[in-house]
C-alpha cells in the first residue's frame, strides 16, 4: 500500500506535465479503440455468420441471377434442411442519400433460417399475410420514425418504379452483432410485378440461402449443389455464409490494412510522448536516486519506482481513454449507421487498449531506468541544488 502511495505521489509530482501526458494517452487510447472498433465492425457480418448456412449464387458474378426452378432441386440434395431465396432490391427511400440494405425474400423460410431476426408472433403473422408488407430492423425504423402500419415507398434502381409497402413488423437482433438496419419484403410481390412489366426478369432469384442439417456437412452439400448445376446455363457457386461475407470484405482489404497501420502508429507516437515525460522526470530526480543509493537501495528498487511511475501515468490515461471510448463509439455509430450497422466496442478492443497501455508504460521507462541506475552516487549528488 505504501509503495502505491509513493508511486502516485511521484507520478503527479509535476501535475501539469503529468496531466497533459495522461490527456495525450487518453486521446491516443480513444483513437486506437475507435479504429479497432471500425475494424471489428467491418468484420461483424463475418463473425455473425452461421456455420450451418450456405449461400448459392451465380458462378459468374453475384449480379447475375439464377432460375427459381433451382429451389426444388437444391431442396432434394442430401444434408439440406431448408432452402430460401431472395434478391437484392437496391431501392432508395425519398432520396438517394437514404441508403440502407433492402431485400425481397421468401419470408416464411427466410425467417426460419435466420432466427436471429426476432419478431413478435403477431408481427410475423401480419407480415406473412400481407403481400405488400415489410419488416424493418429496430435501428432503421427508429431512424426514419416508422411505426407499425405506416406506408413506405421505395424508388427502385435495379427494378425501376415506385414500390409501395406497409410496415408490418420491426425486428430486433437476438445477438449484439445482428444487423438491425435492414429492410425485407415479399419476393412474390417483386416477381408478380416483373411478370407484368418485364417477363424476362420474372422467376429469377439473386441468391439461395441453404440451411444444412449439421455444420460438418456444409462442404459436402456445397459441392453437391454446384455439381448438380454444372454445365447448365447458370452454373452456381456455393460457399459458407462466412466465406460469402468475407468475399465482400476482401474488396476493401487495403482500407482495413491502412486503418490497422494507423491504429498502431498512434500507439507508437504516444509511446514517444510518455518516454519523453519519463526522461524529463528521471533527470529531475537524479539527485533523489543518488541519495537512495547511499541509503542502500539497489538497481531493483529504483527500477520498480521508475517503471511503477510510468505505468501509473499510462494506465490512468488508458482508463480515461477507455471510458471515453463508449460514448464516442455510440455517437460515431449513430452518425455512420448506414456504413456500420453494428458498431460495438468489443471486449477484445478493451484488452488491446490495456495491453497497449502496459506496453507504453514499460517501453517508455526502459531508457530512463538505465540512466538512473548507471549514474554514480557522486555525480548524482552534484546535481542537488
Amino acid at each position: 500500500m505504501m509503495i502505491l502511495k509513493i508511486l502516485f505521489r511521484n507520478a503527479f509530482h509535476n501535475k501539469l506535465r503529468s496531466g497533459l501526458t495522461i490527456l495525450g494517452i487518453a486521446v491516443a487510447i480513444l483513437a486506437f479503440g475507435l479504429l479497432r472498433t471500425v475494424i471489428s465492425s467491418w468484420y461483424a457480418g463475418v463473425e455473425a455468420a452461421s456455420t450451418s448456412r450456405l449461400v448459392t449464387r451465380n458462378a459468374i458474378s453475384i449480379i447475375f441471377t439464377l432460375p427459381l426452378s433451382y429451389n426444388e432441386k437444391i431442396r432434394q440434395i442430401e444434408g439440406v434442411k431448408m432452402v430460401s431465396y431472395g434478391n437484392w432490391f437496391g431501392g432508395v427511400y425519398i432520396d438517394e442519400k437514404n441508403f440502407f440494405p433492402n431485400f425481397c425474400v421468401e419470408p416464411r423460410t427466410y425467417l426460419e433460417i435466420y432466427p436471429e431476426f426476432v419478431l413478435s408472433p403477431a408481427e410475423k403473422k401480419a407480415f406473412l399475410a400481407d403481400r405488400k408488407g415489410f419488416v424493418a430492423g429496430r435501428k432503421l425504423a427508429a431512424k426514419y420514425g416508422w411505426k407499425i402500419g405506416d406506408p413506405v415507398t421505395l424508388k427502385g434502381t435495379i427494378y425501376p418504379g415506385n414500390w409501395d409497402f406497409v410496415l408490418r413488423g420491426i425486428y430486433k437482433g437476438r445477438d449484439d452483432t445482428t444487423d438491425e438496419t435492414q429492410f425485407y419484403f415479399h419476393w412474390d410481390y417483386l416477381n408478380e410485378t416483373m411478370k407484368k412489366v418485364s417477363p424476362q426478369r420474372a422467376d429469377q432469384v439473386g441468391f439461395y440461402m441453404i440451411a444444412v442439417t449439421r455444420p460438418d456437412l456444409s462442404a459436402d452439400v456445397a459441392l453437391a449443389v454446384d455439381k448438380t448445376f454444372k454445365n447448365s446455363l447458370a452454373e452456381t457457386l456455393t460457399e459458407t455464409e462466412k466465406a460469402f461475407n468475407q468475399g465482400f470484405i476482401a474488396m476493401s482489404g487495403a482500407i482495413v490494412t491502412a486503418i490497422q497501420m494507423v491504429s498502431f502508429v498512434v500507439i507508437i507516437i504516444i509511446m514517444a510522448v510518455v518516454a519523453n515525460t519519463m526522461a524529463m522526470t528521471t533527470r529531475e530526480r537524479i539527485g533523489d536516486y543518488a541519495i537512495m543509493k547511499t541509503m542502500g537501495f539497489g538497481g531493483r528498487g529504483i527500477t520498480i519506482l521508475i517503471f511503477g511511475e510510468s505505468l501509473v501515468i499510462s494506465l490512468t490515461g488508458c482508463l480515461t481513454g477507455m471510458i471515453l471510448t463508449f460514448p464516442a463509439a455510440a455517437a460515431f455509430g449513430q452518425a455512420l449507421a448506414n456504413f456500420f450497422p453494428v458498431f460495438i466496442v468489443s471486449t477484445e478492443t478493451l484488452y488491446l487498449d490495456f495491453l497497449a497501455a502496459i506496453l507504453i508504460g514499460c517501453l517508455a521507462a526502459i531508457i530512463p531506468t538505465r540512466q538512473a541506475i548507471r549514474i554514480g552516487i557522486a555525480d548524482g549528488l552534484r546535481r542537488i541544488g
